[in-house]
């Protein structure tokens, strides 16, 4: 006689409900969203289906969706009509992305909102630092990130969101913020973003791609764990609030390690790379698209994320909402 039946607690999706270790809400969503200086009308981004760069209006119209759905907050990623070798669009008061903040901070003063600041939209050359006689000028390139992390505070970010992976960068910033009475903007750094082949649908949405060379001078290289950790430890000794690892599926073990080591508030980015595979599989058939991407999201979350910034924040809220999972 078997005495322990693991199935009893399996037959019934009630009981399966009352026994589940790992829950996913919409509130722990995060959508990013693209935003094109100039744009009359929203364009679809060809390698992320369901994926568009917004205009100011397309922006709000999908922002309202987003708050309909029940999304935790949305990440916003500016695209310049122009772009220097100063990067000066990312700090300008007349830019994309502070005249999206402050719209959006006045229609809906509730939704959490995100700045991603980064240069690499906004520079020539695509690289996320700014570059002197073809070298790294990290003195400037700090200076422009924190310029650009204090206008954006000033439009209406709640949190702004260093993705550039350049050291030091945090502190910066933080200080800068203190400095000019923001002191309560969040930091949610990229403390952990990987040198990764999943970033290429990403590049054509943000129209980031480097001109020459590549940035593995300054993201990490994957085979790395330890490093993670000290990259993670550095940014919270720097003022950071919230954590960042990015990509999300090949990396969950740094979550895991992350938050077991340093028991801090992590989340993952569900980058453009798994966001389009898991589209052109649905669209030949071979997969379900909500029942993959809901155990992806899952996933996240068993390995410890607190938060996921995914494409699919909104269409995943309005699952989990139905009871879909």
């Amino acid at each position: 006689m078997i005495a322990n039946r693991p199935g009893r607690i399996r037959r019934l999706a009630s009981m399966r409900g009352l026994v589940r270790e790992t829950t996913l809400v919409p509130q722990e969503l995060v959508m990013p969203l693209f935003v094109k200086e100039g744009l009359r009308r929203d364009w679809a981004i060809p390698s992320m289906p369901g994926q568009f760069q917004h205009s100011l209006d397309g922006l709000l119209k999908e922002a309202r969706r987003c708050r309909k759905a029940g999304v935790g907050a949305v990440m916003l990623f500016g695209i310049p009509a122009r772009k220097h070798i100063s990067g000066s669009g990312a700090f300008s008061e007349t830019g994309i992305i502070p005249r999206a903040l402050r719209r959006l901070k006045k229609e809906f003063p509730d939704l959490l909102l995100v700045a991603d600041v980064c240069l690499c939209a906004y520079t020539r050359s695509g690289h996320c630092g700014l570059h002197v006689k073809n070298r790294l000028d990290k003195d400037a390139t700090l200076a422009a990130l924190a310029r650009t992390a204090l206008l954006y505070a000033r439009s209406g970010a709640d949190v702004v969101a260093p993705s550039d992976m350049m050291d030091g960068r945090v502190a910066r910033i933080r200080d800068l913020l203190n400095a000019k009475g923001f002191s309560d903007t969040a930091i949610l750094s990229y403390a952990v973003k990987y040198a990764s082949a999943y970033y290429g649908p990403f590049r054509q949405a943000a129209e980031n791609t480097p001109q020459s060379g590549d940035r593995r001078g300054y993201q990490m290289d994957p085979p790395n764990t330890d490093e993670a950790l000290r990259e993670a430890a550095a940014d919270i000794e720097e003022g950071a609030d919230l954590l960042l690892v990015k990509p999300a599926l090949s990396y969950l073990d740094i979550v895991f390690r992350i938050k077991q080591d340093l028991v801090f508030p992590t989340g993952v980015y569900n980058v453009s790379g798994e966001y389009a595979m898991v589209k052109a599989a649905a669209a030949q058939g071979w997969i379900n698209e909500k029942n993959t991407v809901l155990e992806n999201l899952v996933s996240m979350k068993r390995a410890g994320a607190d938060f996921i910034v995914s494409y699919w924040a909104r269409c995943a809220s309005d699952w989990l909402r139905e009871g879909a999972y």
